[in-house]
């Protein structure tokens, strides 16, 4: 078992903590609203500290799922930053969707300081942080890798190594981008099938067993049909995920035109007030 600290507790961060309490590891949590790491440990234990820094001193591993890259900086740098308190050969495990160039950013720095660095953001949702069954696509040397993974391994389904530092968001922009163009054509076919007459639920039981099944269909086409978009994901982060994906298409050279197309259905979305709506909602442009 190891001594953890688990920086941001919002809807992913707080239940992929409480699998590492679960499994027995000594953690110690960090939220910038310190109500939410004192509930936290209310509920299963544990302690918290009011800065990054405490949190991470004598960690073995630092774990943070937080929101966009300006956050990751601010919990990661400076005097009150984990990177301050890590003691050295400490790994550093980031867990929030960013862009490469903040993961090989910071992997610098980590590695002037001693410290190891692995981004490993997630897929699986809400319902997969709670349920410990999240998707972790992973980039850091082999070692760093192989000594993060058994921790990992307490909210993971599967957890890969994808490549060097950076390596893990790439993978996470190839997953977003796989879902845009996939919940689009979702939505568009399930919209086409209530104005054409046909019954959605008939529908899906048979198209869902052939080559058009998804795990998008099986688990969001009713609340789709209903109009409720609370089922996790919001849009605001989708729309961030994909302005990173754009970005770093430009940078290698790569077309994206579906993608960018979604994105702009999604500013749609916003523009409705489905800002907090989950991204299931690009059906409801579709009236």
């Amino acid at each position: 078992m190891a001594k953890l600290a688990f920086l941001g507790l919002g809807v992913m961060g707080a239940p992929m903590a409480g699998h590492l309490k679960a499994a027995g590891h000594d953690v110690t949590v960090f939220n910038r609203t310190a109500a939410k790491a004192e509930a936290w440990v209310a509920r299963h234990g544990g302690s918290w500290a009011p800065t990054p820094m405490q949190a991470a001193q004598g960690a073995d591993f630092v774990m943070a799922c937080v929101g966009n890259d300006d956050d990751l900086r601010q919990v990661c740098l400076g005097p009150e930053g984990a990177f301050a308190g890590m003691r050295p050969g400490a790994i550093f495990v980031d867990h929030t969707t960013v862009s490469a160039a903040v993961t090989r950013e910071l992997a610098g720095a980590a590695q002037s300081m001693g410290l190891g660095y692995v981004d490993a953001p997630v897929s699986g949702g809400q319902a997969g942080a709670e349920n410990g069954q999240l998707s972790v696509m992973c980039g850091g040397s082999e070692q760093d890798f192989g000594a993060a993974e058994p921790v990992i391994a307490a909210y993971a389904r599967i957890c890969r190594r994808m490549g060097d530092v950076g390596a893990g968001q790439i993978a996470k922009m190839c997953n977003q981008i796989a879902i845009a163009g996939l919940v689009q054509a979702l939505s568009e076919s399930l919209a086409f099938a209530k104005k054409s007459g046909l019954e959605v639920d008939k529908l899906v039981e048979v198209i869902s067993q052939g080559a058009a099944g998804s795990w998008q269909m099986a688990n969001r086409h009713k609340t789709m049909d209903q109009g409720h978009f609370d089922h996790g994901f919001a849009v605001d982060w989708m729309r961030k995920d994909l302005g990173i994906c754009l970005a770093a298409a430009d940078e290698v050279g790569a077309s994206l035109p579906v993608t960018a197309l979604v994105d702009q259905f999604y500013k749609d979305v916003q523009r409705m007030g489905g800002g907090r709506w989950d991204t299931s909602s690009l059906i409801a442009r579709l009236g």
